[in-house]
């Protein structure tokens, strides 16, 4: 950490309110948030934890359309579900609010007023879908059709889920409203956008300064989007749910801020809240406004650019002519990759996940506490499965940490009336084998650098020469021949075990808090770090002296996971895999069956020999190629959705058939005069249907 900062802000985004939270989510952002700010409090450190609900935004609309309720009931009821859950995992949170309360709509607002004063917003009249039955304008997510890439025909307006293409609604092939069931019509209407690109140069040079100590991920994602170029970007739009856009004027009836706009506020909004609470309401503007405050935005990487380039624009237009309420950009962005579950991406839509709530109801916290942060998806992706939970738990927690502090407990207690025997002499310390200078430095790097996997396992290390060391020293031999060597050992035994309940502090927090009460302090470890009692540095050190009194009981840390505990899940991972393997089939069916057309429209196909003579990728997307191809004595360009069967130069001068006669689409910004003919192979990769032979490109495919 940077000397110069006296406090940090921690923030955490935003889950959407519409659904419970899954490990995926725990993993990717809030545990290895918590692990951080836990770490810093045991440094001594001000630092604050700021996360809450985006309770904005079509989801959550969608939902409240389905259940046939309304929105603030959907955002009510998952608030709290959410809220319960992080509590139960041990996320610590300063302030968990809302983007839904009267603070955040002000919050978000004074944004929008300060910024449109400044005449930096552009109006821009367009036309979007809307539905004449229900008088509303439709937003993507209201729009399905069917997919102009894959032909899936239950594509929404915003990204196909079936083949992952990001779309707009006008793309889609036959929309049609899902309010209604009917064909929206175009009609005109006028949005504000921000003018992302006038701000490019600022933004370039704030992530230039950023560079040697954001994750590669981070960088890299960001310089894509800056190397596009930036564009204006909608703030606002026709929905009857959000922060009503503020202005007094027949053009904003209707309007509300984009969620992205909105979301991101609720960061500021959150922390002056926080300090509302705190009965100092002004304290906020020293996490924000303050150069001595450093900031960082804990999120996916699906989130990135929101947090590296639009965020930091929004304070950028705000702070634009400012002499004073000027506030910082972050200083750290520490995206995650994303963590699967037993080898497939979680899927709320499928019922595929492990969700925090249910999770927390059969097992200890701390388990999966240890259990992601071992697997913590930092530059790669990672796979969460009950096997190596289970693995984990017995061998690690049980077996490693548990078995030694229980044997460390009980001995003491047993032989030696439940007090520390003896002092512990520093020679006597620095001679367990562990190096305490350089495992700490280590520890701290990590911890630092937000290495969180090596940090447990770093931790892992220490329990582990703890066992070996009572193992080893065998005090219940020692009792027999050298009593005051047994004593020597159990001092050393009993501090090892205070050491482990700090230094375990941040990742398995209701552990330690246990660890703490179990050693004979009335405080939790919580209160005593709070109160300045308990330090990091006091985890090198031994700290309880001859006399010291332990806790009446011992208990066992961890419970092991029995098969018969996780057969049931197992269960369920087969039957969801087995239906969602079925309805990928039953979809990968019915999405070719269109509806019946007679010989005649058939033979209005014309099917002709296409040879590649290019190909690339297509910006900002992951699923789309943009081929060149030769057809006779012409030229065309085609987009198809290959990308992830195909490398780009594996397909130049191959031979495909093009539907030569499918009339012009844009696609992503990009033309489209064709489609190449593909099929799904059982390996799950679209293989293209190519034709052999020499002199056939032109020809026509009978």
């Amino acid at each position: 950490m940077n000397n110069q900062y006296k406090r940090t802000l921690v923030t955490t985004a935003l889950p959407y309110a519409n659904g419970p939270v899954h490990l995926g989510h725990l993993a990717g952002v809030y545990l290895p948030a918590d692990i951080y700010v836990r770490y810093k409090r045991l440094q001594g450190e001000d630092i604050i934890h700021i996360g809450g609900s985006d309770e904005h935004g079509v989801p959550i609309t969608i939902t409240a359309d389905n259940e046939g309720i309304s929105p603030q009931e959907v955002v009510d009821r998952y608030h709290r579900m959410n809220l319960d859950a992080f509590e139960r995992c041990g996320i610590s949170f300063d302030c968990y609010g809302r983007t839904s309360s009267g603070r955040h709509r002000d919050t978000a607002q004074e944004f929008f007023r300060e910024i449109n004063a400044k005449d930096i917003f552009v109006k821009k009249k367009e036309r979007h879908f809307f539905d004449p039955e229900k008088e509303r304008f439709l937003s993507d997510r209201y729009v399905t059709g069917t997919c102009p890439i894959c032909s899936y025909p239950e594509a929404n307006g915003d990204q196909c889920e079936q083949c992952g293409t990001h779309l707009s609604p006008r793309e889609l092939i036959n929309p049609k409203s899902k309010l209604s069931d009917k064909v929206p019509e175009l009609r005109e209407t006028l949005h504000w956008y921000f003018p992302l690109g006038r701000f490019q140069e600022r933004l370039d040079s704030y992530v230039q300064s950023h560079e040697e100590d954001w994750r590669p991920n981070v960088v890299n994602y960001t310089r894509t989007w800056l190397k596009q170029g930036l564009a204006d970007r909608a703030i606002t739009r026709d929905l009857h749910w959000g922060v009503p856009v503020p202005v007094q004027s027949s053009e904003a009836a209707g309007k509300v801020l984009y969620v992205w706009f909105d979301a991101v506020l609720g960061y500021i909004s959150f922390t002056r809240e926080w300090a509302e609470k705190e009965g100092s309401p002004d304290l906020w503007k020293e996490y924000w406004q303050s150069p001595e405050s450093r900031i960082i935005h804990f999120i996916g990487k699906d989130n990135v650019v929101f947090h590296t380039l639009m965020f930091p624009a929004i304070l950028m237009a705000w702070n634009e002519g400012r002499k004073d309420g000027i506030y910082s950009l972050a200083d750290n962005v520490p995206a995650s990759e994303f963590m699967n579950f037993e080898g497939r991406k979680f899927s709320k839509s499928r019922n595929y996940a492990v969700y925090l709530g249910e999770f927390l109801d059969r097992f200890p916290a701390d388990t999966l506490r240890y259990s992601i942060a071992m697997n913590y998806p930092e530059n790669k992706d990672s796979d969460f499965s009950w096997l190596d939970f289970q693995n984990r738990t017995n061998g690690e927690l049980a077996d490693t940490l548990g078995n030694f502090f229980k044997r460390s407990i009980d001995f003491t207690k047993a032989k030696f009336n439940g007090e520390i025997p003896c002092d512990c002499s520093d020679d006597d310390w620095n001679a367990l084998g562990i190096d305490w200078k350089k495992s700490f430095e280590k520890l701290e790097n990590a911890y630092n650098r937000f290495h969180f996997r090596d940090a447990a396992a770093l931790t892992m290390q220490i329990a582990r020469s703890a066992n070996r060391f009572l193992t080893e020293s065998e005090p219940w031999k020692e009792i027999k021949t050298s009593p005051a060597a047994a004593a020597r050992t159990m001092a050393l035994s009993v501090n090892l075990c205070h050491t482990l309940a700090v230094a375990w502090y941040p990742v398995i927090p209701h552990t330690s808090n246990r660890m703490y009460a179990m050693l004979g302090f009335d405080q939790t470890l919580d209160e005593a770090i709070r109160t300045g009692r308990v330090s990091w540095d006091m985890a090198m050190k031994p700290q309880l002296g001859k006399g010291h009194r332990l806790s009446g009981g011992s208990d066992i840390l961890f419970r092991k996971v029995e098969d018969r505990d996780i057969a049931p899940e197992l269960e369920k991972i087969e039957r969801l895999l087995a239906e969602v393997e079925k309805k990928e089939a039953d979809g990968d069916q019915t999405a070719s069956i269109k509806p019946e057309i007679s010989f005649d429209d058939f033979q209005k196909i014309d099917l002709r020999v296409a040879t590649v003579t290019d190909c690339e990728k297509v910006k900002k997307t992951d699923k789309l190629l943009k081929l060149q191809v030769k057809l006779g004595s012409g030229h065309r360009q085609v987009l198809a959705g290959i990308a992830r069967s195909y490398e780009p130069e594996d397909l130049i001068g191959k031979q495909v058939v093009l539907v030569a006669n499918l009339a012009e689409r844009k696609i992503r910004g990009e033309h489209s005069q064709g489609m190449i003919l593909a099929a799904e192979g059982n390996d799950g990769k679209l293989h293209l249907v190519e034709v052999g032979g020499s002199d056939v490109n032109g020809k026509t495919v009978q």
